[in-house]
């Protein structure tokens, strides 16, 4: 029998095609950060077999191992010798990355104040730093930019804008949202329409079989916006 080849879905309303099977690179960087993630010499060889797999499209963030999982990413397209438009990057930002630490949890990072003072959420400076810091982990630009979390502290046009002048900078292709409420979402791509800015066309939002809230309205919303 022939070996099923893996399919391929575009990403909401862009042009831009996907595997129907994505890598999640959260558990490749260092043990350090989590006992479950696995170390850069076991991580390679799955990214690799993912790749010959099919399975183009790569999900990591810079939060994950303090960067370590970008870097990994990064290096596998190299060690690999994988053209970079044969697959799909893509990355996070919002949280605090403390390179030379590992160990810190997300909750040591997640409040922008004091030593983490403009190193956390979506304000325009720390948005800029930090797709600048994993344009460099990673070597290369991100398919897909997603806003890890919500800045409720931030005005929304400001992150909007500065999402867009990722884009435009050339350091991202594409942008997409995660984990906030439909009404959120929608608020954010209203002001990006708005003003002719770049909108998300996608949305990560916390959705399985036992936690299924997402089936009241974001399902619905991103059906609305033709996101993915």
């Amino acid at each position: 029998m022939a070996e099923k080849k893996m399919e391929y879905v575009n990403l909401g309303r862009s042009g831009l095609k996907v595997s129907k099977v994505i890598l999640g690179a959260m558990s490749y960087g260092s043990s350090k950060w989590q006992p479950w993630v696995l170390e850069e010499a076991e991580s390679l060889p799955l990214l690799e077999h993912a790749y010959k797999c099919g399975i183009n499209t790569w999900d990591t963030a810079d939060i994950y191992s303090h960067g370590l999982s970008e870097k990994i990413v990064g290096k596998a397209l190299k060690q690999y010798n994988i053209p970079r438009n044969k697959v799909v990057i893509l990355s996070k930002c919002y949280f605090g990355v403390v390179e030379d630490d590992v160990s810190v949890q997300i909750a040591g990072v997640s409040v922008n104040d004091g030593d983490m003072v403009n190193s956390v959420g979506l304000s325009r400076k720390h948005i800029f730093d930090a797709v600048e810091k994993s344009v460099e982990r990673l070597g290369t630009y991100i398919d897909v930019l997603q806003i890890h979390r919500l800045d409720r502290g931030t005005p929304r046009e400001e992150i909007m804008k500065a999402l867009n002048d990722v884009i435009e900078k050339g350091w991202v292709r594409y942008i997409g949202a995660s984990s906030m409420a439909a009404w959120e979402f929608q608020t954010l791509q209203n002001i990006a329409e708005k003003n002719g800015w770049h909108k998300f066309i996608s949305m990560q939002n916390y959705y399985n079989l036992i936690y299924r809230e997402e089936e009241r309205e974001m399902i619905h919303t991103v059906k609305t916006q033709a996101s993915a």
